[in-house]
């Protein structure tokens, strides 16, 4: 359709609006050039210039706005004017209504009249106006096959989505341009690797180079919207085209993307060249697959393996490195303790099978020659099983045998009853690890989550003889000073059913009928070896975390010894916690104080918590 925008002006009013105008007020005065201005806009844009002229006629009476078109309102929503005069006008009931010439028409003429006039006004006579489910459109005739198609419009609209695109990298050329830009990129250090965290930090410290993005990010959305707007209307225009146009949007850039522009010009930057920097891969993407932009990468400072500071002299290289890591080769290592052999000794020369051979044959060559003590009973000699026997196998590595350890393997009694006695050995089994008292020993779970049980053996002998073994092996190993040895006993009778054994203890059962007869043990041993261990040599390394010897020496020992920790209270018995083995070892075999040790396993496990992927465990207090 055509369009027309007439202004009626009282020059008289607007000229005396201007001169009674107050200089200093902070409002716009209307000038008829303003008015000339707003008139050459309206085919500009259309909805803002009605909007600032129906502003300037509410607050004035000097001018009159009227708008004239011939053709569908439905471009415009503006609807606020005085008058508007035109043929066709759109109802809010979205219904189109022909106002005029039609109401002097005959009734019978007056559809095809409003049909007519329609196509001639909407279709350019090119086609038929038809319009269904609220969408209106033209069926186009035979000779006009893309009477739906304005050509013309759409090619504007694509014209102006390519000044949107021009508008848009002049916006991020003028950003990376721009004095913000270039003091925030000249204040960023050199001497060390920065990843993306890194540099969006540094970014939130400076608030200038803040402002300035955040000024890019608001032009930047307004162009955004106005491209989207520009793209609907394109969309609108060619729906019933049969080419559809060309839609190049421009891509938004999110603070990621400037984050590795940053990262690509410290990195990619050489030799007058920009590539893109890939902090996955730490390698850059140069023009043309050249590899001249390629810049020196630092080294990378942070926690755990990274570098604890670069090297000044060459800063690819790591300079120093963060506990529980050594420098290498100009790279961080995890440090591994050194072989703790020469302070204690776990393992012996034995294998698996030889070991288990031994035990089943119970070779004297395994044999740990230990101290039979007992104020109740004496080996080899008979005695009332009535009441409870104890006794105990001692080594006395303090006074003997002050540089070994000792490993249990296994256990082995003969115990023989006078004939036809009813009476059943019960034993108990307590093990100190490294001497002290009794009350620092650990009761030996026999039978019980998949611990051994005692394995009985009858010998061929006139008396009642049994081999009681518990057999350990190197699943259930452990250390021991002294064997505490309980023995009980109980009588064995059938049930009423007969083919059932029920227990009576000796004292609750007084029977004068019964034999409970009596008992001796011919012999107790006790398997296993006996390591290497040099308490002076773990005294110095305990003298190192007060007094090292170099900077490094204490980190050193502190390995050591918690190597020495761990691998000791691995081998305490089954259980939901740990035994704290390494304590009695200290206090008993060392000699500490109870401050001393206490301090010593402050300090290990304050080193534990700083290494790389360690997980302390709580443990059981053993010993005082």
């Amino acid at each position: 359709g055509e369009e027309s925008l007439t202004i009626f002006v009282d020059k008289r009013k607007l000229s005396k609006r201007s001169e009674g105008s107050d200089p200093s007020a902070n409002s716009s005065v209307v000038t008829l050039e303003t008015l000339h201005q707003l008139a050459a806009s309206y085919f500009i844009d259309r909805e803002s210039t009605l909007r600032r002229l129906h502003h300037i006629q509410i607050a004035s009476t000097a001018i009159k706005v009227t708008e004239t078109r011939t053709g569908p309102l439905g471009c415009s929503n503006y609807d606020n004017l005085d008058s508007v005069s035109s043929v066709l006008v759109q109802s809010p009931e979205n219904k189109i209504q022909l106002q005029g010439l039609q109401v002097i028409l005959p009734e019978y003429l007056q559809e095809h009249f409003v049909q007519a006039a329609l196509s001639y006004i909407a279709c350019n006579s090119e086609g038929e106006f038809i319009c269904k489910d609220n969408d209106c459109w033209c069926q186009c005739g035979p000779k006009f096959p893309e009477c739906n198609c304005p050509y013309m419009d759409i090619q504007a609209m694509e014209e102006n989505l390519v000044r949107i695109s021009e508008t848009w990298n002049a916006y991020n050329s003028e950003f990376e341009e721009s004095d913000e830009f270039k003091l925030f990129m000249k204040r960023l250090p050199m001497n060390y690797f920065l990843n993306t965290s890194a540099v969006m930090h540094l970014w939130t410290m400076d608030s200038n180079f803040q402002r300035r993005y955040e000024q890019l990010e608001s032009s930047m959305k307004q162009l955004f919207l106005k491209a989207q707007r520009t793209v609907h209307k394109l969309f609108s225009l060619s729906k019933r085209c049969h080419k559809q146009p060309l839609i190049r949007m421009p891509r938004q850039r999110s603070s990621n993307y400037w984050l590795n522009r940053i990262q690509s010009f410290l990195y990619c930057n050489e030799n007058g060249l920009l590539g893109s920097f890939s902090e996955e891969t730490h390698t850059c993407t140069c023009p043309n697959d050249q590899v001249a932009c390629h810049g020196f990468l630092p080294c990378t400072v942070g926690d755990g393996p990274a570098c604890l500071s670069c090297a000044p002299d060459n800063r690819t290289r790591c300079g120093s490195c963060n506990a529980g890591y050594m420098l290498s080769q100009g790279q961080c290592k995890p440090e591994v303790a050194d072989s703790t052999e020469h302070y204690i000794g776990f393992e012996t020369d034995l294998q698996d099978l030889e070991m288990k051979y031994l035990l089943q044959k119970t070779d004297r060559r395994i044999e740990v020659h230990a101290i039979f003590i007992s104020n109740d009973m004496r080996l080899n000699s008979w005695f009332d099983p009535s009441w409870r026997k104890r006794m105990l196998l001692t080594l006395k590595s303090n006074k003997y045998k002050s540089s070994l350890v000792h490993m249990i393997l296994g256990l082995s009694l003969q115990i023989c009853l006078t004939k036809n006695s009813t009476l059943e050995p019960v034993l108990a089994v307590y093990i100190n690890p490294f001497g002290g008292s009794h009350s620092e020993s650990w009761f030996m779970p026999v039978n019980e989550n998949n611990f051994p049980d005692w394995e009985r053996t009858k010998l061929d002998l006139p008396l009642q003889c049994y081999n009681w073994t518990l057999t350990l092996g190197n699943k259930w190993k452990t250390f021991f000073e002294t064997v505490h040895i309980y023995l009980r006993s109980r009588i064995k009778s059938n049930g009423p059913n007969g083919n059932e054994s029920i227990y009576y203890e000796p004292l609750e059962f007084i029977d004068p009928s019964r034999n409970l007869g009596y008992m001796k043990i011919n012999n107790i041993q006790v398997f296993g070896y006996s390591m290497h261990f040099d308490p002076e040599a773990i005294r110095d390394l305990i003298l190192q975390l007060d007094y090292p010897y170099t900077q490094g020496s204490q980190d050193s020992a502190l390995l050591q010894l918690l190597e020495i920790r761990d691998r000791v209270n691995k081998l305490s018995p089954p259980g939901q916690r740990r035994l704290d083995l390494f304590s009695c070892l200290l206090r008993h075999r060392l000699k500490l104080s109870t401050s001393e040790v206490v301090r010593i396993q402050s300090a290990l496990q304050a080193f534990n918590a700083k290494l790389p992927n360690t997980v302390d465990y709580d443990t059981t207090k053993l010993c005082s």
